[in-house]
């Protein structure tokens, strides 16, 4: 877009078109990064102390961890990276470049732990919970896939990860107000998803009871109450 084209407050950057009080900054400037480690899968739901494996940032969570999957030892523990309030935890390897370097953010403040393949940044001075909506958005995931090496396996290394440009409001408390937003949306969308859910299990209910056989009801062959055919090829 030129910038005569551009709405009122807006600028052109390498990640798009933001507004102009907005900055353009690396992951490797707002943040550390480290690993995690340990935790083998037969280890996984060995104690009561939560923990994450690579595997379920693909399968088992969305953008900020809402719930734990996985539980280890305090022993095992001793060889895992713990995690701090605010982390944001990367899949370091993966089957896919469109896929590679799926995130989610740790915001609760209590003892946890990431194992072996998980990439860890620890931002300051940055909302987390925004970083966790931002870091999966279609624009941002394009630049983990440009950056993911290998075939069969992909990996994604923190060098690469930090590297990757992102949008980012200066004041935090508007990073704070963004991030309220869309998790105030995720939690109408889980809701209206729990009343379909019960909706379908009344209606299911419901067909049980209506459609069960009564003493007046008999028993007849499809091909008697209908006509059966056949389509033709188009």
């Amino acid at each position: 877009m030129d910038n005569c084209q551009l709405p009122k407050g807006y600028k052109n950057t390498e990640v798009g078109v933001i507004p102009e009080d907005w900055e353009v900054k690396r992951l490797s400037e707002i943040g550390k990064f480290s690993k995690g480690s340990g935790i083998k899968k037969d280890e996984a739901l060995s104690g009561n102390i939560p923990c994450v494996r690579y595997g379920e940032l693909y399968t088992r969570h969305n953008d900020y961890i809402k719930q734990f999957y996985s539980y280890i030892s305090k022993d095992v523990s001793e060889s895992a990276k713990k995690l701090k309030s605010g982390d944001i935890l990367f899949a370091g390897s993966g089957e896919t470049k469109e896929d590679i370097g799926k995130s989610v953010a740790f915001i609760d403040d209590f003892e946890a732990f990431a194992g072996g393949d998980i990439v860890i940044l620890s931002p300051e001075n940055t909302n987390s919970l925004y970083l966790g909506y931002l870091l999966n958005a279609a624009f941002i995931q394009k630049q983990k896939a440009s950056r993911g090496q290998g075939d069969a396996v992909v990996h994604i290394n923190s060098t690469q990860l930090g590297n990757i440009s992102i949008p980012l409001p200066k004041e935090e408390a508007e990073q704070t107000a963004i991030a309220t937003a869309l998790s105030d949306t995720d939690a109408l969308i889980d809701s209206l998803e729990k009343l379909i859910a019960k909706k379908r299990m009344i209606k299911q209910a419901a067909m049980q009871q209506l459609l069960k056989p009564k003493e007046d009801w008999e028993v007849k062959k499809l091909g008697e109450v209908c006509e059966i055919f056949k389509g033709k090829g188009i």
